[in-house]
């Protein structure tokens, strides 16, 4: 367990993060993270607390690290147990929303408030376990030319409709936009910060990373990983938020990728 911290200002909104994050200084390179840990959170009550002391277990000693956790305008007690959290761990920082913004929104706030050239992303629903987050680290870190290391779960651990749902809307996404990434819903991803910045930013854009940073010229690694059940709380996605709206998407994301500056 890390010791407490003492900085003065707790919870800064995203709404507050308008200086460009390459603007803002930097802190020294030996202090500096060398990734850090976005977790997107909404209404995850119970499912913090556990989660930051797994992500704690499996990189320390490994790497410097921060963890960035996202309160995307959450209505249950998830804004208490995350500033109890930032009294506990030090490595932990928060940003939260005002208002329910959805998940790209939320990762988006977090990956620019972050401070690590390497970005890891993943659930914050204790689904995605943080064990895989060394390997997939080291795979970016040591692959020429690949700019994102996305988890492929294997074993899935959700109810049929979800797991139905989730193969439909990755086989459309596959067929149209063909990047070859079989499980694009993996919430467990790791890429480098400034590729991430550069990006156009839209509702849902995180379902389509991959093909994004493809556009760009960059090579995209596939690696299985773990998924565990739920424990605790309620999904927040099903087939009219996961399937309809993922389809309607991809029409925009295929201009994108047709019609990119080269």
């Amino acid at each position: 367990m890390q010791a407490a911290k003492t900085t003065a200002a707790r919870h800064p909104t995203a709404e507050s993060l308008t200086e460009p994050a390459a603007d803002r200084p930097l802190i020294a390179d030996i202090q500096r993270p060398q990734l850090s840990v976005v977790v997107p959170v909404f209404n995850e009550s119970g499912n913090l607390a556990p989660l930051v002391a797994e992500i704690e277990q499996s990189l320390a000693g490994r790497m410097r690290f921060e963890i960035v956790i996202v309160d995307d305008g959450s209505s249950d007690g998830t804004a208490l147990e995350l500033a109890e959290l930032e009294q506990e761990y030090a490595p932990v920082r928060a940003v939260s929303h005002s208002r329910n913004r959805g998940q790209s929104a939320a990762i988006h706030s977090g990956v620019e408030a972050s401070l690590a050239p390497i970005v890891a992303v993943l659930d914050g629903d204790g689904q995605n376990d943080p064990a895989d987050l060394p390997a997939m680290f080291g795979r970016l870190n040591c692959a020429d030319g690949v700019r994102m290391v996305i988890g492929e779960r294997r074993d899935r651990r959700d109810s049929a409709v979800k797991r139905w749902s989730s193969k439909l809307a990755n086989a459309v996404r596959s067929r149209v936009l063909n990047d070859n990434v079989r499980d694009t819903g993996c919430g467990l991803k790791v890429f480098y910060r400034a590729d991430f910045v550069r990006l156009p930013a839209f509702d849902h854009m995180h379902r389509f990373l991959p093909v994004l940073l493809q556009r760009d010229g960059g090579r995209i690694l596939s690696t299985p990983v773990s998924h565990r059940p739920r424990v605790r709380g309620t999904s927040k996605y099903g087939i009219n938020n996961r399937l309809w709206a993922g389809i309607v998407d991809l029409l925009g994301v295929l201009w994108l990728t047709k019609r990119g500056i080269k």
